[in-house]
């Protein structure tokens, strides 16, 4: 099925920022529960090893849900350290700041807005990007591709793969339980998430419809390989790789030949 670009609340500048924290920490919430991002760690590794890097740059990071088991698990397999920094175009600085405690600053955070279609030159490294490719038109993912080719950066990108029906059926049926019974033991504790839960669920309405939105946004492999072939200076590997609980993600890594 062709992608249909959908309107995501969290994609709006006048979008509430309690709002779209509390969106992005229930998100980072699933994902390391389920450890959806297991299965990259391999793709990055490679990139790695590829390039001789040891940072990671990570692009729309959210709430930086994921990062910490990829952080840990790209220097158990490691020989040297690696380093990540967290960025996004709406910084969530309270989990940011979190994740640095949390690694004695393995994990590093850009306080400013970084737009992943004009990354500043002097911010090296592999970028990744997670859960967030889906969000531009292809106009937007073309540009972050040549920005990224322009500064030689090699990238490693993780989203969304499946059928796209069954995957907004499930958002809509399966998570409204699970913002009920889960919203209290989301971290950081904040008032403003219950009420805005239990009382007035905008979290919960918003967060959902930006699930079942980026399903149908997805990129089919057509669709990514026909951007990749604008750029011939690099080489490109795209494909899906499945995490636990069968959780499957569409890969793009690339590097310059």
């Amino acid at each position: 099925m062709k992608r249909l670009h959908l309107f995501e609340f969290e994609d709006f500048p006048w979008f509430p920022a309690v709002i779209r924290d509390s969106a992005t920490d229930y998100l980072r919430f699933m994902i390391e529960k389920l450890r959806f991002y297991d299965s990259a760690v391999p793709y990055i590794k490679k990139v790695l090893q590829k390039t001789g890097l040891s940072s990671v740059l990570d692009l729309c990071s959210g709430g930086g849900g994921g990062m910490l088991d990829v952080y840990n698990e790209l220097n158990k397999q490691s020989a040297q350290n690696i380093t990540i920094t967290l960025s996004d175009k709406y910084p969530n600085i309270p989990a940011f700041e979190e994740i640095n405690r949390i690694t004695n600053g393995g994990i590093k955070y850009i306080n400013t807005s970084v737009d992943a279609l004009d990354v500043p030159a002097n911010i090296k490294g592999v970028r990744t990007m997670f859960s967030a490719f889906h969000h531009f038109t292809p106009e937007q993912a073309e540009l972050i591709l040549k920005n990224a080719v322009d500064n030689n950066a090699p990238v490693a990108f993780f989203d969304g793969a499946g059928n796209k029906f069954i995957i907004a059926l499930s958002i809509a049926l399966v998570h409204p339980f699970i913002f009920f019974f889960a919203t209290p033991f989301i971290k950081p504790f904040r008032f403003s998430r219950l009420f805005f839960t239990y009382i007035i669920p905008l979290i919960p309405v918003t967060t959902i419809w930006d699930g079942i939105a980026s399903a149908f946004r997805f990129y089919s492999e057509p669709e990514i390989r026909s951007l990749v072939k604008n750029f011939p200076a690099y080489t490109w590997e795209t494909g899906i790789t499945k995490g636990k609980l069968t959780v499957r993600m569409r890969y793009i890594i690339g590097h310059k030949k």
